[in-house]
């Protein structure tokens, strides 16, 4: 699988910090508009994040919405997800490319110029930039880019970009309205909203 839309992407939050559950939060995210998921967890139990995300990978298979899995490449391939999300200080992405092959949708973090120069588009599909402003979802996350910062960096990518960090719906708009933003990433602002589907709409 290949073809994606990044126009609004949840990041998953652990599952404790869902008011309705993870699967559930899914869904009703879908619902609201969101086009595609990453699975995120910091539990080290591999059995448990495999249970955890299977029904929600089913779910997402059934909606044709692309599942993503963050960092973990032996997650991912148990899985058969659609693809896999790393960071600066993951795998390497030659080696992570070809341990999942062609066809999957590799995705990359970066936050400065220095990573995007170093980007490699050839082995990556998309990029994951940020944070745009503070965010309570990731710690020791880097410096904040700001909107201007953000369209400044994004404009210079040679692929996508996915906007992420502390992006409620006035700052997503602020974002979309730069042009440079192919999509915009939520974690708590869909995950720990009373209603997930109506704070995918407003983001959408």
């Amino acid at each position: 699988m290949k073809s994606f839309n990044l126009h609004l992407y949840l990041v998953t939050d652990e599952a404790a910090k869902c008011r309705h559950g993870l699967l559930e939060t899914v869904r009703k995210a879908v619902d609201g508009g969101v086009t595609i998921v990453q699975y995120r967890s910091t539990n080290p139990d591999a059995g448990t994040c495999y249970r955890e995300a299977l029904p929600i990978r089913d779910f997402l298979a059934a909606r044709g919405v692309p599942f993503i899995v963050n960092n973990r490449i032996d997650l991912a391939l148990a899985l058969d997800a659609d693809g896999v999300h790393i960071g600066q200080r993951d795998l390497p992405v030659p080696s992570v490319r070809a341990m999942i092959g062609p066809d999957k949708i590799l995705g990359l973090s970066v936050s400065n110029m220095d990573q995007l120069r170093a980007v490699d588009a050839s082995l990556v599909d998309y990029l994951g930039m940020g944070p745009v402003f503070p965010t309570i979802s990731k710690l020791n996350a880097p410096p904040v880019l700001g909107v201007k910062g953000f369209a400044a960096l994004a404009s210079r990518s040679p692929l996508p970009v996915v906007a992420i960090g502390g992006l409620d719906a006035e700052r997503a708009r602020q974002v979309r309205a730069t042009g440079t933003a192919a999509g915009i990433a939520a974690v708590s602002a869909i995950c720990g909203a009373e209603d997930p589907e109506a704070a995918a709409r407003a983001l959408a």
